[in-house]
């Protein structure tokens, strides 16, 4: 097969490498996506859903970059909830069930549809590098396929090794082969290569579950959707359900702790704190009679449902049986058993900001070969990588999002400078500041960056800027108008919020807790035009309260966070020795020349590196 040199090579299709892809092909690089399996794009492997806490924030963060991912939930969903609801702003996450087969059949037809990206159906075994610079790829059918940058999406298929109870065999995925080679080649030249695992739990037949003994849990009535330009549809959703475990079903699953390759040390790689086995669950958590289970519905139009919480590597005939013992499933019938999978990963330490890797210049690293886990955080790398990939071919400086920006911002700036030692997982609580960081404000943040790089188009761009337009005139409507006393009192006191005894501004009955913007609308004669609004007007509405009613809150951390982005602008030089500064402790000297921060801000995040060592650079750089 003769191939022509492409700009950019993906190898694998998964989350990560869909929007690599995308992100590069929409930027003007000739792109060749590589994946052992045309039929499974942006595979859902474990729980048929996006989005989440934090992560829900990472896809409207991705859908204004230009990304794909919030377009094809929307597209795909069949139950949306916003959690966090009973929470302040900073804490609400959109988060969608997906048609998973759906999910995949879209992500497809976007990527064919979009200009510059190729198809290559194959297996890549090594990597082309002259030197210290990445040229192309070798693979099993095509031979040597040449490029100029390279970017790795390669999941859980580096070595991949699945466990069954005392059952082990290959595997990427289950039903799929492993990968081998690259790890063995990208050792020899020098990467540190390590193990990470993670699991995914029993599938079951639906028309075997009885729903009668479960809690339903029902989707929003007010669906909103991830994408700020998708003209949403979906007029019904299906439901998921609640179960439990029980002590029961803990003496069953205990049984098989002999046979589990996580407690014999057949499995070597560190497991997801958060996202953990029902064994090991039971292990940490022994004073708990009961876990709360999710049950799934994968689609539209199966019976196959996931059991969300019951991840499992114990023989497969240990997990029927507890299986049977959860009310609800006393009949149930599985379509394939849980099981735990092995996998090489490379410590992100390796990379730049960029995701591009220190010791070959072109070749960029994105999703769970770095460390993470979940299909957001994989795919908001293969975004930056695709962009900074484009970037560095067109000799411009790389995108770097701030912790002030972006969730994105901080999860590729703790893989860097803090690394992993388990799969990293996304949550609100990881960054300083967010506040700033909403899902509701994800355009209003980054779709003019976008927008310059030419990934958001100018129909978006101009959405983008009407909406900001419109939440400043609902803004200036309530900070210039007043409700009068007979107007509001009746709410005021239903609410258990002191009455007024003269005209108040709207905006000042709004900074009160107990009211709300949408209360004011349905009681008051001067708000009566933004009654029944359609989904763009409830957005803006939504969008102008939260910065009326938090606006303090928000310059507080507006304030902080300037100081931190002054640490970002003084760069730190590249080859520098810090052995040569005495002043430093040594932790602080080791670790500096370890991983090598481009700036002072980025320095002073890793961890051991106290506020004395950083206030010895500064003055060092004279500042």
């Amino acid at each position: 097969m003769y191939f022509e040199p492409y700009d950019i090579i993906v190898v694998g299709a998964g989350h990560a490498g869909c929007e690599a892809a995308a992100a590069a092909a929409n930027m003007g690089s000739k792109v060749l996506l590589i994946t052992m399996d045309l039929r499974l794009f942006a595979s859902m492997s474990c729980n048929p859903a996006m989005g989440g806490i934090a992560k829900g924030q990472i896809v409207r963060e991705i859908d204004a970059m230009g990304g794909y991912s919030g377009t094809v939930s929307d597209r795909t969903m069949i139950q949306f909830r916003m959690l966090n609801k009973s929470k302040g702003p900073a804490m609400w996450s959109p988060r969608c069930q997906s048609d998973k087969m759906m999910f995949s059949a879209e992500w497809r037809s976007m990527l064919e549809k979009t200009p510059n990206v190729d198809f290559w159906q194959d297996t890549v075994l090594s990597l082309l590098v002259d030197g210290d610079q990445v040229k192309g790829v070798k693979t099993m059918m095509g031979g040597d396929i040449e490029s100029k940058a390279v970017i790795l999406t390669n999941g859980t298929f580096l070595n991949g090794l699945i466990h069954i109870g005392e059952q082990h065999f290959s595997g990427g995925r289950m039903g799929e082969v492993a990968s081998h080679g690259i790890s063995e080649q990208l050792k020899e030249l020098g990467f540190e290569v390590k193990r990470l695992k993670t699991g995914t739990p029993i599938r079951i037949d639906g028309r075997t579950i009885d729903f009668n003994k479960l809690v339903e849990q029902k989707g929003d009535d007010e669906v909103v959707g991830f994408s700020y330009t998708e003209p949403f549809k979906i007029s019904k959703q299906k439901s998921c359900w609640i179960a439990h475990t029980s002590l029961k079903v803990h003496e069953t699953l205990r049984k098989g702790f002999k046979y589990s390759p996580m407690f014999n040390g057949r499995i070597q790689g560190v497991g997801p704190r958060y996202c953990p086995s029902i064994e090991d669950k039971i292990e940490r958590f022994s004073g708990k009679d009961s876990h709360q289970l999710f049950v799934e519905p994968e689609g539209w139009n199966t019976q196959e449902y996931y059991l969300n919480g019951f991840s499992s590597s114990l023989p497969d005939y240990i997990q029927y049986e507890a299986l049977r013992q959860i009310e609800g499933f006393e009949n149930a019938k599985i379509y394939r058993p849980g099981y735990a999978i092995e996998y090489d990963y490379f410590p992100p330490e390796q990379l730049h900001h960029s995701l591009e890797t220190r010791l070959i210049h072109g070749l960029y690293f994105a999703g769970q070969i770095n460390g993470t886990t979940g299909y957001e955080e994989a795919a908001c790398q293969g975004l930056m990588a695709g962009i900074n990939a484009n970037l560095t071919l067109r000799d411009e400086q790389p995108l770097v999002l701030t912790r002030t920006q972006a969730y994105i911002g901080v999860l590729i700036d703790d893989l860097i400078t803090k690394g992993v030692d388990e799969p990293y997982r996304m949550f609100t609580s990881r960054a300083e500041y967010r506040i700033l960081l909403r899902q509701d404000n994800a355009d209003a943040r980054l779709t003019d960056l976008s927008y310059k790089l030419g990934l958001a188009k100018e129909d978006r761009y101009q959405k983008y800027i009407y909406k900001q337009t419109k939440v400043e005139e609902i803004k200036n409507f309530l900070n210039d108008n007043y409700a009068y006393p007979d107007e509001i009192n009746g709410l005021l006191e239903q609410n258990e919020s002191s009455k007024i005894e003269q005209k108040t501004k709207l905006s000042y009955l709004l900074l009160r807790p107990q009211i709300e913007l949408s209360d004011m609308i349905n009681t008051l004669p001067s708000l009566e035009q933004y009654k029944g609004g359609d989904r763009f007007v409830k957005e803006c509405l939504e969008e102008a309260e939260i910065q009326i009613k938090y606006d303090s809150y928000i310059q507080k951390e507006k304030e902080l966070a300037e100081k931190l982005d002054r640490l970002e602008y003084i760069k730190l030089p590249r080859d520098f020795d810090y052995h040569t500064i005495q002043s430093l402790s040594y932790e602080c000297r080791e670790k500096l020349n370890r991983y090598k921060p481009e700036t002072l801000g980025q320095a002073s995040r890793i961890s051991g590196i106290s506020p004395a060592d950083i206030n010895v650079l500064a003055i060092f750089l004279g500042r």
